[in-house]
């Protein structure tokens, strides 16, 4: 019994690799508040990686928690409780190529995967919370990132900082509302799926691997884009968060660019 006891504390620790990642958050986001840094801009750069990095962490581990009391006990054997982001399905999907697409474009990339065992899971509404548990965990996040925005609570908060956030609250709202759309291969489509007959499934399935980029396609639209970026910029305003702050974040981000004193409003990838 002691053995089996020692073994499901060890599927729960929180792994070294998370705690590294979240210790060069909140070192870097000391340095982006203190000005310690030569660079503001790296400052920022490191602080918003390593964040966003940690928000995909929780993202994964909101899907394997929820999967685990929804009934697949499998989960913790495969350490997604850990928080480890090693252990996930897809690394590549999960960890890089969202912190690539941030880096390139300003962008929330939703993150792939942890492995669910569905047959263990009894009950639609089950799945669909499972589904849901990450962007969820994603608006969450945004919504601690502009706490002092709608708590009015800058005062005592250093410029460069609050921009900080405020570009980290946009990766957070982007991600919540792509991981949301109801496409098959994101969130918004394991939501609904379980509702769906068994035929329309299978029928929708073989066009799961092409759903992320049929969005980003759709999504490069003139209209479409606007469209988006301007529903983020009013649920960020609707927190406290003005665009210009967002902008100005962003600028110290990219801090490889020409940087602008005005923080002029950049291009989002097609804007």
């Amino acid at each position: 019994m002691s053995s089996v006891s020692t073994a499901a504390k060890s599927e729960r620790r929180i792994s070294p690799v998370f705690l590294g990642i979240a210790a060069v958050a909140v070192v870097s986001g000391w340095a982006v508040w203190t000005g310690f840094s030569d660079s503001a801009g790296f400052a920022v750069f490191v602080f918003v990686v390593s964040a966003w990095v940690v928000s995909l962490c929780l993202h994964e581990y909101a899907h394997a928690r929820t999967a685990l009391h929804s009934g697949d006990i499998s989960i913790g054997a495969k350490g997604y409780l850990t928080l480890n982001p090693l252990k996930y399905t897809h690394a590549l999907l999960s960890i890089v190529l969202p912190v690539v697409f941030v880096i390139l474009g300003g962008i929330g990339l939703p993150g792939g995967a942890v492995y669910i065992e569905r047959n263990r899971v009894q009950g639609r509404w089950r799945h669909s919370l499972i589904s849901a548990a990450g962007p969820l965990t994603n608006a969450l996040f945004a919504l601690v990132c502009t706490t002092p925005f709608w708590l009015l609570g800058l005062g005592g908060v250093p410029l460069d900082f609050r921009h900080a956030l405020s570009f980290l609250a946009f990766l957070q709202v982007s991600a919540t509302l792509l991981n949301f759309v109801p496409v098959p291969g994101l969130d918004g489509y394991g939501v609904i799926e379980p509702w769906l007959s068994p035929r329309i499934r299978r029928q929708i399935a073989p066009f799961a691997p092409f759903g992320l980029i049929a969005v980003f396609v759709v999504l490069y639209q003139g209209t479409v884009n606007h469209a988006f970026f301007d529903l983020i910029d009013a649920i960020l305003g609707h927190l406290g968060v003005d665009q210009n702050s967002t902008y100005c974040g962003q600028n110290l981000f990219q801090f490889w660019t020409t940087q602008t004193p005005q923080c002029e409003v950049p291009a989002f990838f097609g804007n």
